[in-house]
């Protein structure tokens, strides 16, 4: 049943629109480009702020730096995926509630704060809050933007657009190795000043992006489920305008779908919801967005230290290991992103996980046996990301369409805190400590770990997964608001 609120705002008219139809059919224009970029810069900065913990982990260490400890950095890490995890679920439920634009905006600007006070921390306390907020606007972001993308473009290439677009995170990946080589050069600047700098950067790269943020418009889909109807016919009209003509014309006759606009659910009616009637999606999703996190926190936040302690790399080097794992991530998602919409969504996830999963026994093989290098396990570890970097992008995709209008944003940060707090938020604990004993064995195994929780994805995948390429959101995932709407009429 609805709640209250939600039933005092149902005026019992459904709403008849082509609206969605009129969205799908968009030839690609610059609109969309504007949307991928304004938008899709979340990725990119996340990916600088993981790979700057990375890089820089070896000299946060130092006593002219912060002088952590391996279990310090790991704590901190952890700070920055629990507050990723608790921003999701704020503002994922208030992205559902007050729309898409308005979260946006402040969950980007709670990052600039959150990273600008990473730049003027003086201790592990300091530095473990700053990294909190970063992360709780990193976390907001992700299901404020991923469902704002996902409902305006166009169902054809919805699918290669936001694989392409969740892949750039590792392009942020190689910006913050490259800029990491550079700052802890000692011979550029100090290195107790570098570290400052590189947070620094961050805040102001999102300050730009809070301006180019001001012509992105709302979701025409999120404006008529809440009877503002007339917005939404405006803001398709003015794309349409910038946009060449489609296939068919623009008079030619599109479905129109029924919505019964009813409010906001409240989070405990849309976890209900996941539980009983999305049973089978929700387990989905969960098993997907869990393997995925584990993997890329156990790597990622501990790699810098693997390199300096087991292979004997200078601290001031990471960066150079560290930029061609962010390449073969980035190439993954870029060239085997326009599959997901032409062999489909079932057969891209299973291979990309199960893929990824075997190689890495591989490797974790390879490292027991003590068979590698820094760059042979480097360019291992690029093989193995560049699959795992598109099943991770579509694990995200996956949430973002599998679940109504009404609740996209909420399910996309209920799935995402679930999965990180498992795979995310222990990761970086369990390997700092891993690495910590010295004892490579344990390491191995904790790999190994990983890749059985890919593999694992791989077949769930396989069994549960949708075919959802091609089709439209509201095809896929009909709206709540429908579907409760026939309910307290009896026709359902």
């Amino acid at each position: 049943m609805l709640s209250s609120n939600a039933r005092s705002k149902d005026h019992g008219r459904p709403i008849e629109t082509d609206i969605p139809a009129r969205l799908d059919r968009l030839p690609w224009s610059r609109f969309h480009m504007l949307i991928v970029v304004a938008l899709g810069i979340t990725w990119i900065l996340d990916g600088l702020e993981v790979t700057i913990i990375g890089s820089l982990a070896p000299s946060l260490e130092r006593r002219d730096t912060l002088g952590l400890t391996e279990t310090g950095i790991g704590f901190a890490s952890s700070a920055y995926v629990a507050g990723a995890v608790l921003g999701a679920l704020i503002f994922g439920w208030m992205t559902d509630q007050l729309g898409r634009k308005q979260i946006f905006f402040l969950t980007l600007a709670l990052y600039v704060v959150g990273v600008g006070a990473s730049a003027l921390s003086w201790g592990l306390g300091s530095f473990a809050c700053a990294r909190f907020i970063t992360g709780m606007g990193i976390g907001g972001e992700y299901s404020a933007i991923n469902s704002a993308i996902d409902e305006l473009v166009p169902a054809r290439l919805r699918g290669r657009v936001d694989v392409m677009v969740n892949g750039t995170f590792w392009a942020g990946a190689a910006f913050g190795a490259l800029g990491s080589v550079w700052l802890l050069d000692s011979a550029i600047i100090p290195v107790w000043l570098a570290w400052r700098i590189a947070f620094a950067l961050g805040a102001l790269l999102g300050i730009a992006v809070l301006l180019l943020r001001t012509f992105v418009p709302e979701s025409p889909r999120w404006l008529i489920t809440h009877r503002r109807v007339e917005e939404a016919d405006a803001i398709v009209s003015l794309v349409e305008s910038h946009c060449a003509e489609p296939k068919g014309g623009w008079k030619s006759k599109l479905p129109k779908v029924l919505i019964y606009p009813a409010g906001v659910f409240s989070p405990m009616e849309m976890i209900k919801i996941m539980v009983q009637r999305y049973r089978g999606r929700s387990l989905y999703v969960l098993v997907l967005m869990i393997s995925q996190a584990f993997l890329y926190n156990a790597v990622f936040f501990t790699y810098g230290m693997v390199l300096t302690k087991y292979h004997a790399v200078e601290a001031r080097n990471v960066g150079w290991y560290i930029l061609p794992l962010a390449l073969g991530n980035l190439l993954g998602p870029l060239i085997l992103a326009r599959w997901f919409d032409t062999w489909g969504r079932r057969r891209m996830i299973g291979l990309s996980y199960a893929v990824s999963g075997l190689m890495m026994l591989g490797v974790a093989y390879a490292m027991g046996a003590d068979l590698l290098t820094a760059s042979t396990q480097t360019l291992s570890w690029c093989g193995i990301f560049f699959f795992a970097s598109a099943a991770a992008s579509s694990a995200y995709l996956t949430a973002s369409e599998l679940f109504p209008l009404e609740m996209r944003a909420f399910a996309i940060a209920v799935f995402y805190a679930v999965g990180t707090l498992f795979g995310g938020v222990a990761a970086p604990v369990i390997f700092g400590h891993l690495i910590g004993t010295g004892k490579l064995s344990l390491l191995v195994m904790g790999y190994v770990a990983a890749a059985i929780l890919m593999i694992g994805a791989s077949i769930v995948a396989w069994i549960w997964g949708v075919d959802a390429e091609n089709r439209s959101l509201e095809e896929v995932a009909p709206p709540l608001s429908e579907f409760y709407a026939k309910q307290e009429q009896g026709l359902i």
